[in-house]
């Protein structure tokens, strides 16, 4: 993927959200892999729903900016992991949802079952399935909430997406299209849970 069409879709991803009420603020962040080496990431401080060329840049796999007088987002090493973890994930997208943080503030995993939505989440080829959504508790210490994740992601290599505790949805995939589907399905299966209960 080439810088430019990464950002293209990045800006697109993040006017949706923001319509969504899914990125309040300068709340989430979004990346994009471009080679083996390096990610697209949004810098820090910026809307998601106002997003321009100059809201991203260039790192490494490591999180730190081509350009030193640049600031990643603080998550940054979340987005590492991930792109660490499987080299054929191409996005990851994070956002923070009413349905997800006061979720994620309530149980230690979100169970999904039974929704067809379930199918755009891989492997999943019915709705008569059930996914667990783990949650992480919240932690400012970026680095060993990546190695908490990254074990969790060991253990089990088929996880689509987590939860930090009052804090938001990280989800991913092949594109940045797969991981805006994804994040969607996921937002409105958590949606349906919190009216649920």
């Amino acid at each position: 993927m080439t810088p430019q069409t990464a950002i293209a879709e990045l800006i697109s991803a993040g006017e949706l959200f923001h319509r969504r009420g899914w990125v309040p603020a300068t709340g989430g962040n979004f990346s994009a892999r471009l080679s083996a080496e390096k990610m697209l990431v949004t810098a820090s401080g910026w809307h998601k729903g106002e997003l321009q060329e100059d809201a991203f840049l260039i790192a490494g796999m490591d999180g730190r900016p081509d350009d030193a007088s640049r600031k990643a987002s603080y998550e940054t090493l979340l987005h590492c992991q991930v792109y660490r973890f499987d080299a054929r994930v191409g996005s990851v997208l994070h956002t923070h949802s009413i349905a997800n943080t006061v979720l994620s503030r309530q149980k230690e995993s979100i169970r999904l079952s039974g929704y067809e939505l379930l199918k755009l989440l891989p492997g999943i080829q019915t709705h008569d399935a059930t996914v667990e959504v783990p949650v992480f508790e919240n932690d400012q210490d970026i680095p060993r909430l990546a190695a908490k994740v990254d074990e969790a992601m060991k253990r089990r290599p088929g996880m689509p997406a987590y939860l930090i505790s009052g804090h938001g949805l990280y989800a991913w995939g092949d594109s940045v299209a797969q991981a805006r589907h994804r994040v969607e399905a996921l937002e409105f299966m958590f949606e349906c849970e919190l009216h649920s209960r």
